[in-house]
């Protein structure tokens, strides 16, 4: 007796072939189909530093040495790690670099990681840092003062052109994501950043991701 073993259908190709049943039935034509697979990842607490910075907290003349790469074109998590010394003292170490270096210091922090430091962060877009709180930095050559720059990110979409064409959307406008799934739920504030470097990637924090019980194989949507 014999046997055989079929190859796994992936749920993209079983949801095109029962999408195409369903508007051949209906006798209408298939909508186009969406440029890039929507990806949705959890951004952990990090920072994007300046090389003055870099240079202050690990030496003069320092380069960041990357770690691993992200997966937005030319970005990458390096090996290096930083202390944020809150209000009181408090800190959290081993706070990751994203690189490369920057023009201004930004750090992104999750709502419970803002209480256990005991600052009252907003929430902002990147690079939307005037006003922001401040923090000290400690690496192993010495400090690095922020005078503001600390923030809880905004949830966002990264996205090339076609991408914002299929969607019907430019560059700063609003979207949902909708989180399928036994704790689904939808954002109803996802901005949509277009830049042709971007591909299509939305960008939520841990508090988020964990409030939706986001995993690998979570679907999700986009929606105006």
């Amino acid at each position: 007796m014999s046997s055989s073993t079929q190859p796994k259908v992936s749920r993209d190709v079983i949801e095109q072939l029962v999408r195409e049943q369903v508007y051949a039935t209906l006798k209408q034509s298939v909508p186009r189909q969406a440029p890039n697979k929507l990806l949705v990842n959890i951004s952990a607490r990090h920072c994007h530093l300046t090389q003055a910075a870099v240079e202050a907290l690990f030496g003069p003349g320092y380069q960041l040495q990357p770690m691993k790469d992200l997966y937005q074109n030319g970005q990458y998590a390096a090996k290096e790690t930083v202390t944020l010394i809150g209000p009181r003292s408090r800190v959290i170490s081993n706070l990751r670099i994203l690189g490369p270096c920057r023009n201004l210091n930004q750090v992104e922090l999750a709502y419970t990681d803002s209480i256990a430091l005991g600052f009252d962060i907003p929430v902002k877009m990147s690079g939307d840092i005037a006003g922001t709180p401040g923090g000290m930095l400690m690496g192993p050559h010495g400090y690095f003062e922020m005078n503001e720059g600390i923030i809880r990110a905004q949830p966002h979409v990264h996205m090339h052109p076609d991408d914002a064409s299929y969607y019907g959307v430019k560059h700063l406008d609003i979207m949902k994501l909708k989180v399928h799934g036994p704790l689904g739920m939808t954002f109803d504030k996802l901005v949509v950043r277009v830049d042709p470097t971007f591909k299509l990637e939305v960008h939520i924090d841990t508090d988020e991701g964990n409030a939706c019980g986001l995993k690998p194989d979570t679907f999700c949507e986009l929606t105006k």
